[in-house]
């Protein structure tokens, strides 16, 4: 039995240099990558993300140097564009060897839903790094929250709890329009889901 305690959270809050350091982007045919400064588009309605793949990178990496969450800034986004395999387009991107993230775009190119994954060992007890980057996703979809409020999300789907099963662990809350869901695949690979709700 593994658990997930405040302590992992909060150490990494002051100390996140074991986060992530220089990353290499590979792109795969037929994608390409979002940079620097990406327009920012016009939402259509009041609910969901509100936000293209550029907007999220700019957020994200403003709630990352706020916070001094240095190694998690994205450097590039990679684009897949809708193709017959895939009816919607998406974005990816690769913070180390165990840690990335897939974003789906709807045909407005505005974002509906973020997962992140993480591999490697369930049994340690903090995954410090796979914490800070989910309350990271949390901060980016709520620019008026802390990272206390990301710390109470977290707290509500469970993973702070002293005695967390990671290997068994499905957890979710819903806050503000939003769906926040923490699960262990059967392979191990642990995925939190933001998805927008009704």
């Amino acid at each position: 039995m593994a658990s997930i305690g405040m302590y992992g959270m909060l150490a990494l809050s002051s100390d996140s240099s074991q986060a992530v350091s220089d990353q290499t982007e590979q792109q795969a045919s037929g994608s390409e990558s979002i940079g620097e400064n990406t327009g920012h588009s016009t939402p259509t309605n009041n609910t969901g993300f509100q936000m293209t793949a550029g907007d999220f990178r700019n957020k994200f990496n403003a709630a990352v140097g706020k916070y001094r969450l240095n190694g998690l800034a994205i450097t590039r986004l990679t684009m897949n564009e809708s193709s017959t395999d895939q009816a919607t387009s998406t974005f990816e991107y690769a913070f180390n060897d165990e840690l990335r993230m897939v974003g789906v775009l709807d045909a407005d190119e505005q974002i509906q839903e973020i997962k992140l994954y993480g591999t490697g060992n369930v049994n340690e007890p903090t995954r410090g790094v796979l914490l800070t980057a989910i309350a990271t996703l949390i901060l980016t979809t709520h620019s008026e929250y802390t990272y206390n409020d990301a710390q109470d999300v977290i707290q509500d789907i469970g993973l702070l709890d002293r005695d967390v099963n990671q290997n068994e662990f499905d957890g979710m809350t819903k806050r503000d329009g939003f769906q926040y869901g923490f699960q262990v695949q059967n392979d191990g690979t642990s995925v939190f889901d933001i998805t927008t709700v009704e």
